[in-house]
């Protein structure tokens, strides 16, 4: 796949994001509960993938393969997902949806340069150089300006 098209899907997964995350956060509020517009969310979202993965995986994970997954991987993404996603229903009406974006993006860029720079979570090294500190810096800028 080119780079273009990677970087269109990747905008495009933002824009899901961003709408999914005012979609939801109504549903919290009319809930009176994120946690609980969280569980409601992961439950759908778990029923849409079960009919994607129903419909497009060929080759199921054998027992020994499914055996030899770290046991905390089983578990920590998920803990990360509803503490993230109850985060955010329960700020976006506080903050606005521009607001908890832009923060919650920022959050994410300068955690992912440092893990990158590290290389935790078994992925590629990627140090940060000038460009990269030269970007951060940027975003911060930007957010200052968007919640200004």
């Amino acid at each position: 796949m080119n780079t273009i098209f990677l970087f269109a899907l990747a905008f495009v997964g933002g824009v899901f994001l961003a709408v999914q995350g005012g979609l939801n956060a109504q549903l919290g509020v009319l809930l009176k509960n994120p946690l609980l517009a969280s569980l409601v969310v992961f439950f759908t979202s778990a029923c849409y993938a079960l009919l994607v993965v129903a419909v497009s995986v060929k080759d199921v994970p054998t027992l020994p393969q499914l055996r030899q997954i770290p046991y905390h991987l089983w578990f920590t993404g998920g803990l990360c997902s509803v503490l993230g996603i109850g985060l955010y229903y329960y700020t976006i009406p506080k903050l606005g949806i521009s607001t908890m974006i832009s923060l919650g993006l920022c959050g994410q860029l300068i955690f992912s340069v440092i893990a990158g720079h590290f290389g935790w979570f078994n992925l590629p090294v990627q140090p940060v150089d000038y460009q990269k500190t030269i970007g951060v810096i940027a975003m911060i800028v930007g957010i200052i300006l968007i919640n200004r």
